[in-house]
């Protein structure tokens, strides 16, 4: 109950929850990752949208968020992933959120945070002078 009130980045927050309880808003869906998807009651918008949630599932992160669910937050589907899934293409790779800050982060050749210690880089590498011109 503490964490609900004072941490934002943990999942939902007492004011959130409050929020969504206050404009009547439906669990629309959930993804794989446990992110929770909302969409209230009653139009809120003048164009007649309705305001649209998501509850992460451990940290806030909005990298976390599929392409589908994200085009449905953002009113460019109407109808959420559940109802009417987006088609994937043979070249699709899956959704991975962002991983900068954690070891699962890329690392290039060189850097001297790769796991396996920086790689010698100078083997392709000729530098410029003059007299080699």
């Amino acid at each position: 109950m503490l964490s609900q009130l004072f941490t934002w980045w943990n999942s939902t927050t007492l004011g959130t929850s409050f929020t969504l309880w206050r404009k009547k808003a439906r669990l629309v869906g959930e993804d794989e990752q446990g992110n929770r998807y909302y969409e209230e009651k009653d139009p809120t918008f003048s164009d007649g949208r309705r305001r649209r949630w998501v509850i992460y599932h451990g940290l806030a992160e909005a990298s976390r968020v599929p392409a589908d669910w994200h085009g449905w937050l953002h009113h460019t589907f109407d109808a959420p992933p559940t109802e009417a899934p987006l088609a994937r293409r043979a070249w699709e790779k899956d959704h991975l959120p962002n991983m900068t800050g954690t070891p699962l982060a890329y690392h290039p050749k060189g850097s001297l945070a790769r796991a396996d210690g920086p790689a010698d880089v100078n083997d392709d590498y000729e530098a410029w002078s003059p007299e080699n011109a």
